[in-house]
């Protein structure tokens, strides 16, 4: 009997997907508590918030669910943002990060490239998405004003 092969990309997954998904969880949450319990990071506001946004992040990107940000990971991520950039500025980019000489970025340096004090390129971008997107515009009547609430 033939096996069963699984396709890892397939955001619709079955059993075998959310398996996957949840044992990739568990690897990063087990990440996220080393980071916590590191007295180098110690003084890190907010550090289990921000850690669980960098996993939510890093699962987003990691599109074929390797476990690291390759090439094609990264520029989903930048054109998502609308940042596109080329294959070589892509490859620059990883070199940045990428501590293992690998050629993709690993959790591990994702998270230390965003705790990190040194400034990527990736870093900036990632760090001002929320900052790019417009806020939600008002909606209904405007409130109504007095003479004394001008300026």
């Amino acid at each position: 009997m033939p096996s069963a092969k699984v396709d890892v990309a397939d955001p619709q997954g079955g059993k075998a997907f959310g398996k996957l998904m949840e044992e990739m969880e568990t690897r990063l949450d087990e990440t996220n508590k080393s980071f916590i319990d590191d007295d180098f990071f110690k003084d890190v506001e907010e550090l289990p918030e921000k850690l669980e946004a960098y996993k939510l992040k890093f699962i987003e990107c990691d599109r074929d669910r390797s476990g690291d940000l390759d090439m094609m990971d990264v520029k989903y991520m930048l054109e998502k943002l609308g940042q596109a950039k080329t294959h070589l500025e892509l490859k620059k980019m990883i070199q940045e990060v990428d501590t293992t000489n690998t050629g993709a970025i690993n959790y591990v340096d994702f998270v230390k490239m965003m705790l990190g004090p040194k400034s990527s390129v990736l870093k900036l971008i990632l760090m001002f998405e929320g900052k790019a997107k417009p806020g939600e515009k008002p909606v209904g009547l405007p409130p109504k004003r007095d003479i004394s609430s001008l300026p």
